[in-house]
């Protein structure tokens, strides 16, 4: 193994020589490099080798090509770099290469080849890379994407790209990205011929018998490739991806009219169809006259929403599913987030936000997450009336839902509305875990006990929350919450009973007297206090050794020996 390095470090010897020789290192310097570069090849032939070991190494050459970089810069000097740069990027290289053929499923260290190759290498090595990946991770459509645009923009072979695309098809013939970035490839292949021939024109160049061909001039190689995609793969949302691509190149209004063709024939019954036609219609070219105003601006914006709305209703009229109601929807509350400084306009899209709302609700197709939005939009506006009844209608709609009526609740908590005592009755019915609730949907069912003690306190005092206490102290899940909002509403009370603040830490304790310390002191301290029973200490600290369990002993006993010497 000596040898072996011995002889990989005297390969470095010419090199060194000449960095030197030109003035970019010191003999100092040198010795440093033979140094350092001696202790990583060691470890580069070690019987047991790491990943780290290969990575430190390359690192390392890479921060001497930086530096040799910054002092040809500082001295300018630009020669003899096939002596000095070329073999550090060669056995740069080679690491790598020992490296990947080690590690294969590491994709990020393939990825650090390929940026290495792109920065210091020749293109050429960069394409071998990409064949060494490609030949491992065939199953990854992502490198194969990669690696055709690098062949079109870093090496500018367009042919390369299209026959890289072609293998990907191969392996991935269902791969929806794969026919996009095929399809953009030629557009891009097509508009590179295009720029060609209209500099070749303008330099007035005899081209002799080349010629540029006008099929792949207009983008034929793309239609091919939208049809072969559009065989393979069906659905309104891939066909308007490709158009999209399309409107980014100028020459291409056949192609486009042609997908746009097919998309209206074959997908009327798809609600991103409608949704696609509906938003073009805020592209269409505007009077000039009308645009100098502001609300000339606002006119015209208006109209052009109107006519994205009518295409909206039409298609409501043969498709009326949620898909095209969430599409309407959606499109209404991105035009209502808008920004504008005519109040005729806002008031004019929120009028149509809501109408649009109320009749997706009326259909039962409205989605429960749009049900937030329209409480928020019609409480903003101070229509208390239509908030609660909005609110009321959503547990209709998603009785099953405990977000829902979370949300529900705490919107007539809000407004004060009388029916929150019916409603919550009604969710505790729904949001009830022996029904089959999952953890999170209980944890909402927590929330809204407290939220409803709350409510119950704030709208009929002491003798309410009581009550509503009672009525839901058997119903669990609970929160340590709820129980101490109680206490705490006792004690708010002129005379607090001190056998109602003992019933509600003794059922709080049934819940969480296993785990939380806490709530043991804090009973402790209450017993203390004037209007308990002191000799009652010794019995719940007990109860308190028993029952808690883990590191939740030993907080205990730190906690109480401080109460005891007066330090809490």
């Amino acid at each position: 193994m000596a040898e072996l390095i011995q002889q990989r470090i005297e390969e470095r010897i010419p090199e060194l020589e000449h960095l030197e020789r030109v003035g970019l290192f010191t003999q100092k310097e040198v010795k440093s490099i033979i140094k350092r570069a001696t202790a990583l090849e060691y470890k580069l032939h070690r019987l047991i080798i790491n990943k780290e070991d290969f990575i430190a190494y390359i690192q390392y050459e890479i921060n001497v090509l930086e530096l040799i970089k910054k002092r040809r810069a500082h001295i300018h000097y630009q020669f003899k770099r096939e002596e000095i740069e070329f073999p550090i990027i060669h056995r740069i290289n080679s690491v790598f290469r020992r490296a990947t053929n080690k590690w294969k499923s590491d994709v990020q260290l393939w990825f650090s080849h390929i940026a290495f190759c792109k920065k210091w290498a020749s293109k050429g090595q960069l394409s071998r890379v990409f064949s060494s990946l490609l030949a491992i991770h065939p199953d990854k459509p992502a490198l194969w994407i990669m690696a055709a645009k690098s062949e079109l923009e870093d090496m500018d072979s367009s042919e390369s790209a299209r026959h890289l695309f072609l293998r990907a098809l191969r392996f991935h013939p269902d791969d929806k990205k794969v026919y996009q970035e095929y399809f953009r490839m030629e557009l891009l292949h097509a508009e590179k011929l295009r720029k060609q021939q209209k500099e070749l024109e303008m330099a007035e160049m005899d081209l002799g018998e080349y010629e540029f061909s006008p099929e792949i001039l207009s983008g034929k190689l793309a239609d091919v490739v939208y049809r072969n995609a559009t065989e393979k793969i069906q659905g309104a949302e891939f066909i308007i991806s490709l158009l999209k691509i399309a409107a980014i190149f100028d020459f291409t209004k056949e192609l486009q009219d042609a997908i746009l063709q097919d998309l209206q024939t074959k997908y009327t019954e798809d609600a991103a169809t409608w949704d696609f036609m509906a938003r073009r219609e805020l592209e269409a070219p505007a009077a000039g006259e009308e645009l100098q105003t502001a609300k000339g601006r606002a006119s015209d914006i208006a109209r052009r929403e109107e006519r994205c709305c009518q295409v909206y209703e039409e298609g409501l009229t043969s498709l009326n599913t949620e898909p095209m109601w969430t599409c309407y929807v959606s499109f209404c509350l991105e035009r209502h987030k808008r920004k504008t400084n005519v109040q005729e306009l806002k008031d004019k899209r929120q009028e149509k936000l809501l109408g649009v709302l109320q009749r997706a609700h009326d259909s039962s197709l409205l989605k429960e997450n749009y049900y937030k939005n329209w409480l928020q939009i019609l409480l903003s506006s101070g229509d208390a009336e239509g908030g609660a009844r909005v609110a009321v209608a959503a547990t209709q709609r998603y009785s099953q839902s405990a977000a829902t009526w979370s949300l529900s609740l705490q919107t007539l908590i809000q407004l004060g509305s009388d029916d929150m005592g019916r409603l919550f009755q009604e969710a505790i019915t729904h949001v009830h875990p022996k029904r089959g609730l999952v953890s999170a949907v209980a944890a909402v069912a927590m929330e809204m006990k407290e939220s409803y003690l709350d409510w119950s306190y704030t709208t009929g005092g002491y003798k309410k929350a009581r009550k509503t206490f009672i009525s839901l102290h058997e119903n669990r899940p609970f929160s340590k919450a709820f129980f101490t909002r109680m206490i705490q509403i006792e004690k708010e009370q002129e005379t607090p009973k001190m056998s109602n603040l003992r019933d509600y830490y003794e059922r709080a304790l049934r819940e969480f007297g296993t785990s939380d310390d806490d709530l043991w002191l804090e009973y402790i301290k209450e017993e203390l206090g004037p209007n308990g029973q002191p000799e009652n200490c010794g019995k719940i600290h007990w109860r308190a050794m028993k029952f808690l369990e883990g590191e939740c002993v030993e907080r205990f006993v730190s906690k109480y020996t401080l109460l005891q010497t007066g330090h809490i």
